[in-house]
């Protein structure tokens, strides 16, 4: 939902929100409804400079006189003078889209700069940031766009590693992440379905229908391809280097496991050998479920044999699960492994899957380069690579995942 004039190419939605946060944590009293009625007012006079953007959010977020000093404060220490990087259609990714050398679209470099009337300079943010950049706090603040349903003991961490985590936060996250309404991806079929806005023209029903109005065709019937949930088959690095962030991606497989499906996921984890998870997530209990993945997986926190876990999956029953999936695989690229020998493998991986993720929670740090030679054969096969370290980048792997086709 975007606007023209100066918020052009901006989430309305997610400005809103993020905006009111920022104004109830300085302890401005803003209405449930307050959020909503801002989008309205941007949609029914597009601000084309800052003064009616300033009206439009005072008169629409602010009921009370003494809460207009801090209105003020916050909207001059988002507006004046800042770098707006408020840019989503920058910061979507999509699997087909190109990787840098760093691992992350970053669209800093690109020029993409443009100055309003009032001087207020614009630029793309990058598609995945690694927590630890911005230098304007206020403004990371009101850009951070968190879902609704985040528990407000992590709202404030949405940016923060996980590594840093404690075990109740990540119990609390692996609730929330369980619980979420995530949007998994289809696949269309070759069977078709009536609908009203169908582009095809379906003859047999046109014609069952027309024996109502004397054998003419007056009512078109039409029809659309049927869709059914894609295959999903996630595999997670358990090393010791994985340690921080293996249990938040058992919460994310347990998700995929749960989900109402008639192609049925497949969970494995690895680290010198490979492990099936996918009865034991399936438990309904996310506590026991957990508990018993980490005493299924015998080689935990233990090396890294990627290639061999990958080649034991495929010579396995099991590989079968992969023709037509999306595989997701959960490693930092830290691997024992020849690197020929995991490019050889994921050739193999990507000949019978739809599409391959790799998430690499290290590709959150500004720095990370692919350097590790496993990790650096690996990037040719990945159709996205996604750092997925924190609670926004872990949004953002929902999203990828989302939008396959």
């Amino acid at each position: 939902m975007t606007a023209p004039g100066l918020l052009r190419g901006v989430d309305l939605a997610a400005f809103a929100v993020a905006l009111v946060a920022r104004l109830r944590s300085k302890g401005v009293v803003v209405s449930a409804s307050g959020p909503a009625v801002f989008v309205e007012s941007l949609h029914l006079s597009p601000p084309t400079s800052r003064t009616p953007l300033y009206w439009s959010a005072r008169l629409t977020l602010v009921n009370r006189v003494e809460d207009l000093a801090a209105f003020d404060a916050v909207f001059s220490s988002v507006f004046d003078d800042a770098l707006m990087s408020l840019d989503p259609v920058a910061r979507r990714t999509t699997p087909g889209r190109p990787i840098s050398p760093t691992g992350i679209h970053d669209s800093r470099d690109r020029g993409d700069e443009a100055e309003d009337a009032d001087g207020v300079p614009w630029v793309r943010r990058p598609a995945m940031t690694g927590g630890t950049e911005g230098s304007e706090d206020d403004i990371d603040d009101v850009l951070t766009a968190v879902p609704d349903t985040l528990p407000s003991r992590l709202v404030a961490r949405a940016d923060e590693p996980f590594a840093k985590f404690d075990a109740r936060d990540l119990r609390l996250l692996g609730s929330w992440l369980e619980s979420a309404a995530a949007q998994w991806p289809r696949r269309r079929t070759r069977r078709r379905e009536l609908h009203r806005r169908g582009r095809r023209i379906n003859l047999r029903a046109t014609m069952n229908r027309s024996r109502s109005t004397g054998w003419e065709p007056v009512v078109l019937a039409r029809s659309r391809a049927c869709t059914r949930p894609r295959r999903i088959v996630m595999l997670c690095d358990v090393s010791r280097s994985m340690q921080p962030y293996a249990a938040i991606y058992l919460h994310l497989m347990r998700a995929a496991v749960q989900r109402p499906s008639a192609a049925k996921p497949e969970v494995f984890a690895f680290s010198t050998s490979l492990t099936r998870l996918t009865p034991v997530l399936a438990h309904r209990s996310a506590e026991t479920a957990v508990r018993k993945a980490n005493a299924a997986v015998v080689d935990r926190f233990g090396g890294t044999h990627i290639a061999g876990s990958l080649g034991e999956l495929l010579a396995s029953p099991h590989g079968n699960a992969l023709r037509g999936a999306l595989v997701v695989i959960a490693s930092d690229g830290w691997d024992s492994d020849d690197p020929d020998r995991l490019a050889h493998m994921l050739a193999r991986v990507r000949r019978r899957a739809h599409s391959l993720i790799w998430l690499n929670p290290r590709a959150g740090d500004p720095h990370f380069r692919p350097l590790a030679g496993s990790m650096a054969a690996a990037l040719p096969f990945c159709d996205a690579f996604l750092p997925a370290h924190s609670v926004s980048a872990l949004r953002d792997v929902l999203g990828v995942i989302g939008h396959v086709e």
